[in-house]
């Protein structure tokens, strides 16, 4: 299964670069997204490293989650590209 990075969980004046935002193919309403709580998901780089993160809780009503990345924050080339959801 496959998402795309949407943003960083962010505030008006504040972001959090090991938290994501993520769309998740398939996943278009919050009972969806609630299911995938707990699956890990990678980020790969360009240059092959990847990064590791987990689905900690849905994120509003449209089917998208809240990841948080164990190892290190995301970097901002990361954002509109794909993750694998295991």
């Amino acid at each position: 299964m496959e998402g795309l990075i949407h943003n960083y969980r962010r505030s008006r004046t504040r972001q959090n670069n090991k938290h994501m935002i993520i769309g998740v193919e398939g996943s278009d309403n919050r009972e969806k997204a609630t299911k995938l709580v707990g699956k890990k998901i990678v980020y790969t780089t360009e240059s092959g490293k990847k990064i590791v993160g987990e689905i900690r809780a849905a994120h509003g009503n449209n089917g998208c989650v809240r990841a948080i990345m164990l190892d290190r924050g995301l970097p901002g080339q990361s954002v509109g590209k794909k993750v694998e959801v295991m």
